[in-house]
Protein backbone atom coordinates (compact mmCIF):
# COMPACT_ATOMS: atom_id res chain seq x y z
CA UNK A 1 0.00 0.00 0.00
CA UNK A 2 1.87 3.00 -1.50
CA UNK A 3 -0.47 5.56 -0.71
CA UNK A 4 -4.36 6.12 -0.09
CA UNK A 5 -6.77 6.61 -2.94
CA UNK A 6 -9.06 9.91 -2.21
CA UNK A 7 -11.99 8.04 -4.40
CA UNK A 8 -13.26 4.50 -4.59
CA UNK A 9 -15.86 3.90 -7.27
CA UNK A 10 -17.28 6.95 -7.02
CA UNK A 11 -17.25 7.96 -3.36
CA UNK A 12 -14.46 8.42 -0.62
CA UNK A 13 -12.19 6.33 0.08
CA UNK A 14 -12.13 8.05 3.27
CA UNK A 15 -15.44 9.11 5.03
CA UNK A 16 -16.16 10.16 8.40
CA UNK A 17 -19.43 8.98 9.93
CA UNK A 18 -20.67 11.11 12.90
CA UNK A 19 -22.48 10.11 16.22
CA UNK A 20 -23.55 12.76 18.69
CA UNK A 21 -23.08 12.99 22.61
CA UNK A 22 -25.32 14.55 24.53
CA UNK A 23 -25.65 16.19 28.22
CA UNK A 24 -27.98 13.67 29.73
CA UNK A 25 -29.28 16.39 32.24
CA UNK A 26 -31.20 17.56 29.33
CA UNK A 27 -30.87 15.47 26.30
CA UNK A 28 -29.24 17.78 24.29
CA UNK A 29 -26.41 17.18 21.91
CA UNK A 30 -23.53 18.86 22.78
CA UNK A 31 -20.24 17.08 21.02
CA UNK A 32 -19.90 14.68 18.01
CA UNK A 33 -17.80 11.72 18.06
CA UNK A 34 -16.19 11.02 14.57
CA UNK A 35 -15.39 7.13 13.22
CA UNK A 36 -13.49 6.41 10.16
CA UNK A 37 -14.99 4.66 7.05
CA UNK A 38 -12.25 3.32 4.64
CA UNK A 39 -14.05 2.48 1.16
CA UNK A 40 -11.88 -0.27 -0.96
CA UNK A 41 -12.43 -1.64 -3.75
CA UNK A 42 -12.25 -5.34 -2.92
CA UNK A 43 -12.80 -5.59 0.78
CA UNK A 44 -16.02 -2.88 0.95
CA UNK A 45 -16.61 -1.01 3.92
CA UNK A 46 -13.74 -1.48 6.56
CA UNK A 47 -13.68 0.23 10.27
CA UNK A 48 -10.78 1.21 12.12
CA UNK A 49 -10.29 -1.52 14.32
CA UNK A 50 -9.43 -3.51 10.96
CA UNK A 51 -7.74 -0.94 9.06
CA UNK A 52 -5.37 0.80 11.47
CA UNK A 53 -3.32 -1.60 12.28
CA UNK A 54 -3.16 -2.60 8.53
CA UNK A 55 -1.90 1.63 7.82
CA UNK A 56 0.11 1.53 10.96
CA UNK A 57 2.48 -1.49 9.38
CA UNK A 58 2.43 0.11 6.05
CA UNK A 59 3.23 3.22 7.34
CA UNK A 60 0.45 5.42 5.88
CA UNK A 61 -0.81 6.26 8.90
CA UNK A 62 0.23 10.18 8.92
CA UNK A 63 -1.26 10.64 5.08
CA UNK A 64 -4.56 8.58 6.08
CA UNK A 65 -4.97 10.73 9.35
CA UNK A 66 -3.94 14.42 6.99
CA UNK A 67 -7.02 13.20 5.05
CA UNK A 68 -9.41 12.45 8.08
CA UNK A 69 -7.89 15.54 10.11
CA UNK A 70 -8.94 17.98 6.57
CA UNK A 71 -12.38 16.04 6.73
CA UNK A 72 -12.88 16.39 10.14
CA UNK A 73 -12.10 20.34 10.16
CA UNK A 74 -14.43 20.65 6.93
CA UNK A 75 -17.20 18.95 8.58
CA UNK A 76 -17.10 21.05 11.85
CA UNK A 77 -16.92 24.34 10.18
CA UNK A 78 -20.38 23.04 7.62
CA UNK A 79 -21.60 22.01 10.93
CA UNK A 80 -21.22 25.54 12.55
CA UNK A 81 -22.69 26.92 9.19
CA UNK A 82 -25.89 25.00 9.50
CA UNK A 83 -26.06 25.74 12.69
CA UNK A 84 -25.33 22.12 14.46
CA UNK A 85 -23.70 23.83 17.31
CA UNK A 86 -21.31 21.81 19.63
CA UNK A 87 -18.27 22.23 21.95
CA UNK A 88 -15.65 19.90 20.43
CA UNK A 89 -16.21 16.81 17.53
CA UNK A 90 -13.40 14.19 17.78
CA UNK A 91 -11.00 12.03 15.72
CA UNK A 92 -9.12 8.79 16.57
CA UNK A 93 -5.07 9.66 16.32
CA UNK A 94 -3.19 6.63 15.60
CA UNK A 95 -0.24 5.56 17.99
CA UNK A 96 2.05 6.57 15.22
CA UNK A 97 1.13 10.14 14.97
CA UNK A 98 0.27 10.63 18.60
CA UNK A 99 4.22 9.60 19.38
CA UNK A 100 5.42 12.58 16.72
CA UNK A 101 6.69 15.34 18.45
CA UNK A 102 5.82 17.04 14.91
CA UNK A 103 2.18 16.42 15.75
CA UNK A 104 0.84 19.44 17.22
CA UNK A 105 2.57 21.60 14.69
CA UNK A 106 0.83 19.76 11.67
CA UNK A 107 -2.74 20.10 13.46
CA UNK A 108 -2.34 23.80 14.61
CA UNK A 109 -0.98 24.86 10.77
CA UNK A 110 -4.81 22.70 9.19
CA UNK A 111 -7.21 24.21 12.46
CA UNK A 112 -5.93 28.03 11.92
CA UNK A 113 -6.65 27.20 7.94
CA UNK A 114 -10.31 26.45 8.93
CA UNK A 115 -10.43 29.09 11.73
CA UNK A 116 -10.88 26.06 14.04
CA UNK A 117 -9.61 26.89 17.47
CA UNK A 118 -7.93 23.89 19.48
CA UNK A 119 -10.43 23.43 22.28
CA UNK A 120 -13.17 22.42 19.42
CA UNK A 121 -11.44 18.96 18.28
CA UNK A 122 -10.88 16.13 20.73
CA UNK A 123 -8.62 13.05 19.64
CA UNK A 124 -9.14 9.61 20.97
CA UNK A 125 -5.81 8.07 21.76
CA UNK A 126 -5.82 4.11 21.34
CA UNK A 127 -6.48 2.32 24.35
CA UNK A 128 -2.74 0.47 24.03
CA UNK A 129 -1.84 3.50 25.50
CA UNK A 130 -3.41 2.79 28.81
CA UNK A 131 -1.71 -0.86 29.03
CA UNK A 132 1.51 -0.46 27.98
CA UNK A 133 4.64 1.66 29.15
CA UNK A 134 4.68 4.16 26.12
CA UNK A 135 6.62 6.85 27.40
CA UNK A 136 6.64 8.40 24.11
CA UNK A 137 2.77 8.26 23.78
CA UNK A 138 2.02 9.37 27.16
CA UNK A 139 4.36 12.73 25.97
CA UNK A 140 2.33 13.01 23.14
CA UNK A 141 -1.09 13.30 25.17
CA UNK A 142 0.38 15.96 27.25
CA UNK A 143 2.09 17.68 24.50
CA UNK A 144 -1.28 18.01 22.61
CA UNK A 145 -3.51 18.99 25.82
CA UNK A 146 -0.54 22.39 26.50
CA UNK A 147 -1.74 23.30 22.85
CA UNK A 148 -5.54 23.24 24.16
CA UNK A 149 -6.56 20.12 22.17
CA UNK A 150 -8.92 17.50 24.10
CA UNK A 151 -7.64 14.42 24.31
CA UNK A 152 -9.93 11.28 25.29
CA UNK A 153 -9.00 7.53 26.61
CA UNK A 154 -11.91 5.33 24.93
CA UNK A 155 -12.85 1.80 26.47
CA UNK A 156 -11.93 2.46 30.21
CA UNK A 157 -13.47 -0.23 32.72
CA UNK A 158 -13.13 -3.46 29.81
CA UNK A 159 -12.36 -6.96 30.89
CA UNK A 160 -8.73 -6.76 31.81
CA UNK A 161 -8.40 -2.92 32.21
CA UNK A 162 -5.16 -1.83 34.15
CA UNK A 163 -7.13 1.21 35.64
CA UNK A 164 -4.32 2.44 37.61
CA UNK A 165 -2.37 3.49 34.80
CA UNK A 166 -5.03 6.35 34.01
CA UNK A 167 -3.62 8.40 36.80
CA UNK A 168 -0.39 8.62 34.55
CA UNK A 169 -2.31 10.04 31.17
CA UNK A 170 -3.03 13.32 30.60
CA UNK A 171 -6.10 12.78 29.28
CA UNK A 172 -9.19 15.25 30.12
CA UNK A 173 -11.99 12.86 28.90
CA UNK A 174 -12.60 9.28 29.45
CA UNK A 175 -15.19 7.01 27.72
CA UNK A 176 -16.47 4.16 29.84
CA UNK A 177 -16.70 0.92 27.82
CA UNK A 178 -20.20 -0.46 27.27
CA UNK A 179 -19.35 -3.55 29.05
CA UNK A 180 -19.76 -1.18 32.32
CA UNK A 181 -22.61 0.63 31.43
CA UNK A 182 -24.40 -2.52 30.65
CA UNK A 183 -24.21 -3.62 34.47
CA UNK A 184 -26.50 -0.62 35.30
CA UNK A 185 -29.62 -1.15 37.30
CA UNK A 186 -28.25 -4.92 37.96
CA UNK A 187 -28.55 -4.35 41.38
CA UNK A 188 -27.13 -1.91 44.00
CA UNK A 189 -23.81 -3.06 43.99
CA UNK A 190 -23.18 -3.16 40.38
CA UNK A 191 -24.58 0.64 40.32
CA UNK A 192 -22.33 1.44 43.42
CA UNK A 193 -19.35 -0.32 41.32
CA UNK A 194 -20.20 1.97 38.49
CA UNK A 195 -20.06 5.29 40.24
CA UNK A 196 -16.98 4.19 41.96
CA UNK A 197 -15.43 3.96 38.66
CA UNK A 198 -17.34 7.42 37.54
CA UNK A 199 -15.87 8.81 40.54
CA UNK A 200 -11.90 7.32 40.27
CA UNK A 201 -12.36 9.89 36.61
CA UNK A 202 -13.27 12.68 38.04
CA UNK A 203 -10.86 12.11 40.99
CA UNK A 204 -7.94 12.65 38.18
CA UNK A 205 -9.80 15.36 36.77
CA UNK A 206 -11.08 13.90 33.55
CA UNK A 207 -14.45 13.95 31.81
CA UNK A 208 -16.14 10.62 32.34
CA UNK A 209 -18.44 9.67 29.29
CA UNK A 210 -20.51 6.36 29.05
CA UNK A 211 -20.58 4.78 25.89
CA UNK A 212 -23.13 2.18 25.12
CA UNK A 213 -26.46 3.72 26.57
CA UNK A 214 -29.13 2.61 24.88
CA UNK A 215 -32.18 3.27 27.85
CA UNK A 216 -33.17 6.69 29.44
CA UNK A 217 -33.36 4.80 32.47
CA UNK A 218 -29.67 4.18 32.16
CA UNK A 219 -28.68 7.46 31.26
CA UNK A 220 -30.89 8.88 34.48
CA UNK A 221 -28.66 6.49 36.48
CA UNK A 222 -25.59 7.50 35.29
CA UNK A 223 -26.84 10.95 36.07
CA UNK A 224 -27.56 9.92 39.44
CA UNK A 225 -24.02 8.67 39.85
CA UNK A 226 -22.38 12.00 38.71
CA UNK A 227 -22.09 10.91 34.52
CA UNK A 228 -23.11 14.05 32.60
CA UNK A 229 -22.17 12.84 29.28
CA UNK A 230 -23.19 9.91 26.91
CA UNK A 231 -23.06 7.80 23.29
CA UNK A 232 -25.00 5.40 22.66
CA UNK A 233 -28.08 4.39 20.60
CA UNK A 234 -30.40 6.63 22.75
CA UNK A 235 -28.49 9.55 21.44
CA UNK A 236 -28.10 8.28 18.44
CA UNK A 237 -26.07 5.93 15.98
CA UNK A 238 -22.92 7.05 13.54
CA UNK A 239 -23.93 8.73 10.29
CA UNK A 240 -22.61 10.38 7.70
CA UNK A 241 -22.70 14.36 7.84
CA UNK A 242 -24.67 14.86 5.07
CA UNK A 243 -27.41 12.68 7.09
CA UNK A 244 -26.97 14.13 10.28
CA UNK A 245 -27.20 17.35 8.83
CA UNK A 246 -30.81 16.58 6.98
CA UNK A 247 -32.42 15.56 10.23
CA UNK A 248 -31.04 18.17 12.82
CA UNK A 249 -30.33 21.36 10.63
CA UNK A 250 -32.20 24.30 12.35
Amino acid sequence: MAHIQTNVGGLRAVELNYRPMIDVSSGSRVCYISRTHLNTPGLGVLLPDVFRPVTEHAGVSEELFNLELLQLLEAAKEMNEKGLNFRWISLDMPLSILRSSETPDIVNDMCEKFQTTSNEIAFCVPYSVLATADKEARKGISRMRRHGYHMMLPDFGKNGCPMINLAKLAVDHVMIDESVTAQLRQSDRTDKAVGAIISYIKGLDAEPVAAGVRTSKQAETLYELGCNYCIGSLPGDYMTLEEMINRWHK
